[in-house]
């Protein structure tokens, strides 16, 4: 049988880069070599498509800047052969440019590159990019320009998961619980600081959580406690988005997650508990601190987890999600109420990651998860086609 030959991309020039180097690792490993042929595609922090030397095999953050250290010296030191991923084109391929020379041009007097253009066949996509310029719709808009399957939402839902603002507007528009926010421009902080305070703390009791809109893996995430915590919370979201959401903390807050798979009718895990080692499940506690938690499945009723695997479910078909997404709530010890927190398309995927881990609990192994994946991509992709013909 042919094997299925699985363009996994990753990197990137967003803030999650090593998570998802690190995410990457994983896929690549638990592809079935007997049905798979992965291929590694990956996006260097500066920008550039390469086809690397080697997949990854970063277990952790130290391992994952070591090796993208070494891919940056090796193109530094082959700059002129590089491979870079380029323009779509419509047969299941993107095109590659091979930078060869310089070679001298008869025509001119000095040394000309020479560029060797070849196709680059995929017959599916993995993207496992976090963060914006990859799992905010702009790679999935490549893609869709090339008519490749790929795996995970499309561009719609990509872009409504990774801004807050909006996905929090989908969430509202279908009757979603969530905590009260406020949507924050950096250019009005910037301008009028005073104003935007005073306005701010006339509206929420602290403490408040802040965010730059656009960001994964609480990066740029503050819990201020008073009006200077939330001038400095302000002032560290604004150096990674020019949008900020401010929302009101959830009292007593359990954190719950639930791994939602499927497209028009997708299904939800086991719900799974964090419990951070610190205040909160900022990007330390997630990736550097041991001493987080993760209880699957989460300590709740029976009726509690039938409500938040439902509320997950909704959350998904809310902003469109495809194949996978993770959703995250906070429950009030006290009330019981559920507060819809927000949804990652594309989650971290490394082995101990808690949207795989989720599915393992559920019954659905690390591998088996890739192929249920794979297959999802390939099921919506034939879908889109029958629509695609109609335009042509």
């Amino acid at each position: 049988m042919k094997r299925i030959r699985v363009g996994v991309v990753f990197g990137g020039q967003s803030s999650e880069h090593y998570v998802s180097v690190r995410s990457a690792t994983s896929v690549i490993a638990n592809l079935d070599r007997e049905r798979y042929d992965p291929l590694a595609l990956y996006l260097l922090p500066q920008g550039r498509w390469v086809v690397p030397d080697r997949p990854p095999a970063a277990l952790t953050e130290a391992d994952a800047k070591e090796y993208v250290r070494d891919q940056e010296a090796r193109q530094a030191r082959t700059d002129r052969e590089a491979h870079l991923v380029a323009y779509p084109s419509n047969d299941r391929s993107l095109l590659t440019i091979e930078r060869r020379g310089p070679e001298l041009d008869s025509g001119h007097d000095s040394a000309q590159d020479v560029a060797v253009v070849r196709g680059l066949h995929l017959d599916v996509v993995f993207p496992v990019m976090h963060g914006p310029y990859g799992e905010d719709g702009t790679v999935q808009g490549l893609l869709e320009l090339a008519n490749l399957p790929y795996v995970g939402a499309g561009v719609l839902a990509s872009a409504a998961g990774m801004d807050k603002a909006v996905m929090k507007t989908l969430f509202a528009a279908s009757k979603l619980p969530g905590p009260a926010h406020a949507l924050v421009t950096s250019r009005n902080w910037a301008s009028d600081r005073a104003g935007v305070l005073a306005g701010l703390v006339g509206r929420f009791a602290f403490p408040v959580f802040v965010k730059p809109a656009n960001l994964g893996s609480s990066v740029g995430i503050s819990k201020a406690k008073d009006a200077a915590a939330l001038e400095a919370a302000l002032d560290l979201a604004a150096q990674y988005d020019r949008r900020l959401i401010v929302e009101a903390a959830v009292p007593n807050a359990r954190e719950i997650e639930v791994s939602v798979l499927g497209n028009d009718r997708p299904e939800a895990s086991v719900p799974g508990e964090v419990i951070p080692s610190r205040e909160f499940y900022d990007y330390e506690a997630k990736y550097l601190d041991e001493g987080s938690q993760l209880l699957i499945p989460a300590p709740l009723t029976a009726a509690q987890t039938t409500e938040v695997r439902r509320l997950a479910v909704e959350a998904f078909l809310a902003v469109d999600a495809a194949g996978m997404g993770r959703v995250d709530f906070l429950l009030d010890r006290v009330s019981g109420q559920w507060y819809l927190n927000e949804i990652n398309t594309i989650p971290g995927f490394t082995t101990i990651s808690m949207y795989p881990k989720l599915w393992g609990a559920s019954g659905l192994e690390y591998p088996a998860l890739l192929d249920r994946l794979i297959d999802l991509a390939l099921e919506r992709h034939a879908d889109k086609q029958l629509f695609r013909s109609h335009t042509l």
